[in-house]
Order: C-alpha cells, then sequence, then structure tokens
C-alpha cells in the first residue's frame, strides 16, 4: 500500500514541482498561476516549492529552461552555410518546440508573456540575445548599423513567434500540420532576408 498524503522532498520533488509548474502555467498564464496551485498539482507542501525556486519567478525560469543549450544550438546553425540560416533557425526551433513538453514550454511561456512584465522581458532578453541577436552578429554584412541588425532580429523572431502561435496556440491545421521541412521551405527565406538586411 502506498503511503497517503504529500510527497516528501527528495530527489524527485524539484522535477515535479517543474513539471506541475509546466502544466500550471501552460494553462493558467502567469499572474494566474499561484504557488499553491503548484505545489497542490505537484502533490508537495508549498512551502517545498519556496524551498527549491524561492518564488514564482524562480519557478517560471526553471520551467522555461529549454534543457539545451540555446548557444549550442545557434553554433550549429552558424556553422552550416550562410544562405541557409534562416531554414536552418526554422528547423531548430521546430526541433526544440514540436514535443510535447516543449509546446507546453512555448505555451507557459507565450500566454505569461502577455500578461506578465517578467515574463515579456525573459522572453525579449531570449530571443534578443540568446537567438537572433547573436546570428544577426555573426551574419552582419560590413557597415551594417546598430539599428538595422536590431531591427532585421526583432522582425525575424516576429516570424518564428507568429509561426508558433498559430501552429501551438490557435493550431491554424496548415500550420499546426506542416511538416519542418515545408515550414523551413516557406518561412526561411523571409528569415533569412530580415537577418541579412
Amino acid at each position: 500500500m502506498s503511503p497517503r498524503g504529500r510527497r516528501p522532498g527528495g530527489a524527485d520533488t524539484r522535477a515535479a514541482i517543474i513539471d506541475a509548474a509546466r502544466s500550471e502555467f501552460a494553462a493558467q498564464g502567469y499572474d494566474a498561476t499561484s504557488l499553491r496551485a503548484i505545489a497542490r498539482t505537484a502533490g508537495v507542501d508549498p512551502a517545498l516549492v519556496h524551498h527549491y525556486f524561492g518564488g514564482k519567478p524562480e519557478v517560471f525560469a526553471a520551467v522555461v529552461d529549454m534543457r539545451v543549450d540555446p548557444a549550442a544550438l545557434i553554433e550549429r546553425v552558424l556553422a552550416g552555410p550562410r544562405e541557409e540560416v534562416g531554414e536552418a533557425l526554422v528547423r531548430t526551433f521546430l526541433m526544440v518546440w514540436d514535443s510535447e513538453e516543449g509546446r507546453q514550454r512555448f505555451l507557459a511561456l507565450v500566454r505569461s508573456a502577455m500578461s506578465h512584465d517578467d515574463a515579456t522581458r525573459m522572453l525579449r532578453e531570449f530571443l534578443t540575445h540568446v537567438v537572433f541577436g547573436r546570428v544577426t552578429a555573426a551574419l552582419a554584412q560590413d557597415g551594417a548599423n546598430r539599428e538595422e541588425l536590431e531591427l532585421g532580429a526583432g522582425l525575424a523572431a516576429g516570424q518564428m513567434v507568429g509561426m508558433a502561435i498559430m501552429r501551438y496556440v490557435i493550431r491554424f491545421p496548415g500550420v499546426e500540420h506542416a511538416s519542418h521541412d515545408e515550414l523551413a521551405a516557406m518561412l526561411g527565406p523571409t528569415i533569412q532576408r530580415y537577418l541579412t538586411t
């Protein structure tokens, strides 16, 4: 007979809290998710959530952790042919986010970013510094100014986030069911143009 009651602290408690928080953020968004709700879903005492993470921002940061090294992914994209960076970015993005866990992380991030400044900042900083800023800096032609690079990075990020919202949130049939190859072939050249203008 298994013991009843809340899960005690232990090696798997932190992972259980992250899984529960991912589900809550994806379903409710940042503002509507409480630490108590996360603890209830995880089957732990709310004090354990505070013990492992401190507060909701720290829980959220753990939830959106991609569990892959974004810098390594971008290096791999940039190691390929420069004229195919746009398509490689689309494929990489889909590889990370198309799993069920990746989809939940994306939903949690986007829904929270629409309602909370901290989440908005986290998404903006991730896209600006970790992904598209790094790519535009590597692809920048001699003489490209900073404003042009930032504009190109912002437009590329907008295309990618927009595609992901159509695929994972709105679930527009054509976008939701398209293969990685189809999306990379159609969206990649636009991303490429933004990043190399």
